[in-house]
């Protein structure tokens, strides 16, 4: 691979997008007529325990096998993907660069530096860059984006890839995936995000993604361990079962009358701290900031009845759930009815699955 392929990749008009969390696969397929977007093929298979660890996968084999079921499920018949690495395990930077080198002499540059931003050896590293734009620091030089991943984190994921019989296509980066699938959340953004501090809250099954955006561009991430998995694991000790039944029973929605009162309230608590948490970081760490107008919930836990009134309430900041397919077209294929109860879900997918359209824009 190029550099300009090895970590941000290019675009393909069918391509895949795959979201490999600790818990499940994610996969979303997007289409477009005229200027509309629809959603193709989707669907999620829950991965077997300590495939993947960490956001690190650990069975290549058993994650790929997965990825096949979920091809198989959706009925997708591309064979392209693309994929994401989690932002721990990715560095980037924002470089300088004289703006009269062409692509070649640049890319040359980028490598012979590299060195200089990476704290890894080069040869254990895949680099990719983009030109931002014009640098606002200096008048002769452009912003460039840096961004190296080590290399055994793309070939798991790679290797992964096409042992499902697809071709990895697309590298990206999780909180870059988030940032491209946000352009479908501007309805929901007051003055659909126009000089707005919005902040994006991806709770899955172990771990929270914390994206903040200022007009619609990234502003500050963190990821912290904290997850739906949390839950699970009270229900299976306040109820005295097994994690495997705690799972079903959460996912059915079976569970004792009290269970609103005794268990998740609790979790409701944890996770309004957690937020709160992340917010206070992002307020120290960006002083020009001191409030956000709007909190969008994502990932599993964002499907919890009524969550987005307990967080609103708590911290006192509008929130709403993740709809990035409430204004796209949905085909028959995709089951509309499940993928509206998986949606908030589907984000860094969506993301992803968007890049198909990198070129054609």
């Amino acid at each position: 691979m190029s550099i300009m392929q090895s970590l941000l990749g290019g675009g393909s008009q069918t391509l895949i997008g795959l979201d490999i969390s600790s818990s499940a696969v994610k996969l979303l397929e997007l289409g477009k007529k005229g200027d509309k977007f629809q959603v193709e093929t989707y669907a999620i298979e829950p991965l077997p325990p300590n495939a993947v660890n960490d956001k690190q996968i650990i069975d290549p084999k058993a994650v790929g096998e997965v990825i096949a079921r979920a091809v198989n499920r959706a009925g997708s018949r591309a064979k392209h993907a693309a994929v994401a690495v989690a932002g721990a395990s990715v560095i980037t930077k924002i470089v300088q660069m004289p703006s009269n080198l062409s692509e070649n002499d640049l890319e040359a540059q980028i490598k012979a530096e590299a060195d200089q931003y990476i704290p890894y050896p080069i040869d254990e590293v895949n680099l990719d860059f983009q030109v931002i734009g014009k640098s606002e620091k200096m008048g002769d030089m452009v912003d460039v984006l840096l961004a190296a991943c080590r290399k055994e984190q793309i070939e798991q994921r790679c290797a992964a890839v096409e042992i499902a019989g697809l071709k990895p296509m697309v590298v990206d980066i999780e909180s870059y995936a988030l940032e491209n699938a946000c352009q479908f959340l501007r309805y929901q953004m007051p003055d659909e995000g126009k000089d707005k501090t919005i902040a994006i809250v991806d709770i899955g099954s172990s771990n929270t993604s914390v994206l903040i955006l200022h007009d619609m561009k990234t502003v500050y991430t963190r990821d912290q361990a904290f997850g739906g998995k949390q839950l699970t694991e009270d229900i299976m000790r306040h109820y005295g079962m097994s994690y495997e039944e705690a799972l079903r029973a959460k996912r059915s929605g079976n569970l004792p009358e009290t269970y609103n009162e005794e268990v998740l309230s609790h979790f409701l608590a944890d996770m309004a701290q957690q937020v709160d948490r992340s917010l206070q970081f992002f307020f120290s760490a960006a002083s020009q900031y001191s409030s956000v107008d709007q909190v969008i919930l994502a990932g599993g836990c964002a499907h919890i009845p009524n969550v987005e009134s307990y967080i609103n309430q708590r911290l006192q900041i509008p929130t709403v759930v993740a709809k990035p397919f409430a204004r796209m077209g949905v085909s028959s294929k995709a089951k509309p009815p499940m993928l509206a109860k998986d949606e908030g879900a589907m984000l860094i997918a969506c993301g992803l699955a968007y890049r198909a359209f990198d070129e054609a824009r």
